[in-house]
């Protein structure tokens, strides 16, 4: 029997995050769901269980024991959340995974705030130098976990990382989710998959595909 991996989300009751959240909690994992409101993260607990009366959550009160008690720790927050948390998570991180799927846009969706030769996981991983930070479910919407196959695809979720481990981690999580992936390169990949993010925001805008998009690799 596999040893069950504890998962704590930070930034469970945003969109991202509570799709994230619902997904997981079909798969044997024991989710720790922290957010800053505790009313939505009652309501959220609710919700899961609805849905499935068996998955093994709990609600945290504080990001810092959260993570504290985690195998991986999934920050779905924005970019200049994303800075912020890591600043109380260091020290318990240590050698843990760390998922970043944030993506650092500008206030006009027009580009990025981060400089060309970084990205929002690398500036997380030099926050967190002690941990294996990797990027991933930052190329799919917060709809894609309600209808992950659009059009008779299955979106893909992209991943990138320097360590192994963390990367097949990753990608268990993101079959759970119910995406399928693709491992894309090492973590200064998230450069480009930051920049795929910011381009399908911008066809949806564009062509009002109603937030329900994704990206697919079709090869033979």
């Amino acid at each position: 029997m596999n040893t069950k991996q504890t998962i704590a989300i930070i930034g469970a009751t945003g969109n991202m995050g509570s799709g994230i959240s619902k997904n997981l909690s079909a798969g044997n994992y024991r989710l720790l769901l922290f957010a800053n409101e505790l009313s939505k993260l009652q309501t959220l607990e609710t919700e899961i269980l609805a849905k499935n009366p068996t998955a093994d959550i709990e609600l945290s009160e504080c990001p810092t024991e959260a993570s504290w008690e985690a195998d991986v720790i999934i920050l779905a927050l924005p970019y200049p959340a994303q800075q912020q948390i890591a600043e109380k998570i260091r020290e318990v991180a240590n050698q843990k995974i760390v998922i970043s799927i944030a993506n650092p846009l500008n206030e006009t969706y027009d580009g990025l705030v981060t400089a060309p030769d970084t990205s929002a996981a690398e500036e997380l991983q030099k926050l967190l130098p002690n941990s294996k930070v990797v990027k991933a479910f930052n190329t799919v919407f917060a709809a894609d976990f309600v209808q992950p196959v659009i059009a008779e695809k299955q979106a893909d979720a992209f991943i990138a990382g320097d360590d192994q481990d963390a990367l097949q981690t990753a990608s268990e999580l993101v079959v759970t989710a119910g995406f399928n992936p693709i491992i894309a390169g090492g973590l200064h990949v998230s450069r480009t998959l930051e920049n795929m993010s910011l381009l399908l925001i911008q066809l949806n805008m564009k062509n009002g595909y109603k937030w329900l998009a994704g990206w697919k690799i079709l090869h033979q």
